[in-house]
């Protein structure tokens, strides 16, 4: 018998409203807007992938993601084996172009799970009875001490136990910030996010502040700018709380050089900023071979790319609340099929691969 090969690359793109806009220390939005690709095989098969448009994070944009799908990794693809020893091909594809690779090596990923009739995460675990679900934490988007507390106090009623809250704009301000957030919610659990909006200088003052606050934190993620690698690893020496490296790990190489700088406690791995799953899974590997704690997170995107990094987590048995709330923001999912949200609960499909059936019109 023929093994099935690749014949369809195949892109369209979807605009999904938010219900509240979301904003950090790098953008506002609106909207998450993204490209969803689909590949096919000989058989007739599908596995579906999305590439988010992050200007402001990896400069991925629809136009580009788009062109890199339809040419370069298509090119690669057709005629290839529709299976996994294909996922090298998308990687040496195009230079750059993370969000398409993203997309391209979630829906063989999908398509390969979807012909063995298993779910994602038990494909990516290879094996059956992985969890059925998984929390996220919650972002709280950047604003004045009210609305954070305001917003805080709103999520610890809906449920969510762990609120990351996005810092960076306002050095100045954000230690009143956290502490509006930590009255507000006494319960929760508190992150804090920079998105690479502070000087290391900043980021020791705040900090320091926090803590003579007796302000407890599990981590702070990403306080300086991505290549301050000394001023992060300042900033971790300087302060007591762990640093999270986001920004700064794209790839194996700058994984290397956190792990060298001896910038980080732990990172951040997203799909859009790797390629996908298959490089996340080396992401994850290497981390946790050098001690480093391990987050699996998320750009603003769909229903569609969360539901890969939920599945990638319940295979790989990360432990704690994860980073992906994205799916949370949108007023509903464009997608017939796939993940679903109760509160801080992202609930994996009874189907097989990600479960998802097409694009609601």
């Amino acid at each position: 018998m023929t093994s099935p090969r690749v014949v369809a690359v195949r892109t369209q793109r979807v605009r999904v409203p938010l219900h509240t806009p979301f904003v950090t220390a790098l953008r506002r939005t609106e909207f998450a807007e993204t490209v969803v690709a689909t590949v096919e095989d000989s058989d007739g098969c599908v596995g579906w992938g999305e590439a988010p448009q992050v200007w402001k994070v990896t400069g991925d944009s629809l136009a580009g993601s788009s062109a890199a799908l339809e040419g370069p990794i298509a090119d690669a693809l057709i005629g290839a084996a529709a299976d996994l020893s294909s996922a090298r091909l998308i990687q040496g594809a195009v230079v750059g172009n993370r969000s398409a690779k993203m997309a391209a090596d979630i829906a063989l990923h999908d398509l390969v799970a979807r012909r063995a009739g298993v779910s994602m995460a038990d494909h990516l675990a290879g094996g059956p009875d992985g969890p059925t679900h998984l929390t996220t934490d919650m972002t709280l988007s950047v604003g004045t001490p009210t609305e954070l507390a305001e917003a805080a106090a709103a999520r610890a009623r809906d449920g969510f136990t762990t609120l990351k809250i996005k810092v960076g704009t306002d050095a100045a301000g954000d230690a009143e910030r956290v502490l509006a957030v930590r009255e507000a919610a006494p319960g929760c659990v508190l992150r804090l996010d920079a998105n690479t909006g502070w000087r290391a200088d900043e980021a020791v003052a705040v900090l320091r502040t926090l803590a003579d606050q007796d302000v407890e934190l599990e981590f702070v993620e990403q306080p300086v700018a991505r290549r301050d690698l000394e001023g992060m690893a300042y900033v971790r020496r300087h302060q007591p709380y762990r640093i999270l490296a986001d920004e700064s790990v794209f790839d194996l190489e700058d994984l290397v050089d956190v792990i060298r700088a001896g910038a980080a406690d732990a990172i951040n791995v997203k799909l859009a900023k790797c390629g996908g799953i298959t490089p996340a899974i080396e992401l994850l590997e290497v981390a946790k071979r050098h001690g480093l704690g391990r987050l699996v997170g998320c750009m603003m995107e769909s229903h569609l790319g969360i539901g890969a990094a939920a599945a990638l987590v319940a295979a790989t048995g990360i432990p704690g609340e994860q980073d992906l709330d994205a799916g949370w923001w949108a007023k509903s999912s464009p997608y017939a099929g796939g993940i679903t949200y109760d509160g801080p609960c992202i609930d994996f499909p009874h189907a097989n691969g990600l479960g998802i059936e097409g694009v609601l019109p």
